[in-house]
C-alpha cells in the first residue's frame, strides 16, 4: 500500500472560511475526508503548520519514508529558500500545489521558490489540485 503525505503552510486551516472567492467553501478537513474515500487503496497523512520550522521538521520525516508529498507551503512557497532546500533534501517524491493561480494574484506571488525542488507543480485548480497530484504520485 502507497503512503502519501499532505502539508498545508500558513493560514490553509483556514480553508473553507478565507477568502471563499479565492479558497472555496470547502473546509481542508472536509476535503482531506473526500481524498482517503477516493485513494482508499493508499495511505494519507495530513499535516498544517503556519510555522516554517514545523512544516521543514514535517518534510524531513516523511520525506524519507513515504512514497510521496504534496505541499502546498501557502505563502513560504514565496519566500522560503529552507522549505524548498527540505525538499530538496528527501528522497520521496514531492508535487507542489497551490489552490489559486498565483501568475494571477499580486505580483510578490508569482515567484515560487519551490519550483526546481519539486517534480511538478499544480497551480489554480482550486482543491483538485490535491487530487490532481495524488493520482499522478499513485502512478509512479
Amino acid at each position: 500500500m502507497k503512503k502519501f503525505g499532505i502539508i498545508n503552510g500558513p493560514n490553509l486551516n483556514l480553508t473553507g472560511k478565507r477568502e471563499p472567492e479565492i479558497y472555496g467553501n470547502t473546509t481542508f478537513d472536509e476535503y482531506i475526508e473526500e481524498l482517503k474515500i477516493k485513494f482508499n487503496q493508499t495511505e494519507i497523512y495530513y499535516f498544517q503548520s503556519n510555522i516554517e520550522g514545523e512544516i521543514i521538521n514535517k518534510i524531513h520525516e516523511w520525506g524519507n519514508t513515504l512514497d510521496g508529498i504534496v505541499i502546498n507551503a501557502g505563502a513560504y512557497s514565496h519566500t522560503s529558500i529552507a522549505i524548498a532546500d527540505s525538499v530538496k533534501a528527501v528522497k520521496s517524491k514531492v508535487i507542489g500545489v497551490h489552490i489559486s493561480n498565483i501568475y494571477q494574484r499580486e505580483t510578490e506571488r508569482h515567484t515560487d521558490l519551490l519550483l526546481g525542488a519539486c517534480i511538478g507543480n499544480i497551480s489554480g485548480l482550486g482543491l483538485d489540485g490535491y487530487k490532481l497530484a495524488l493520482e499522478y504520485l499513485s502512478g509512479l
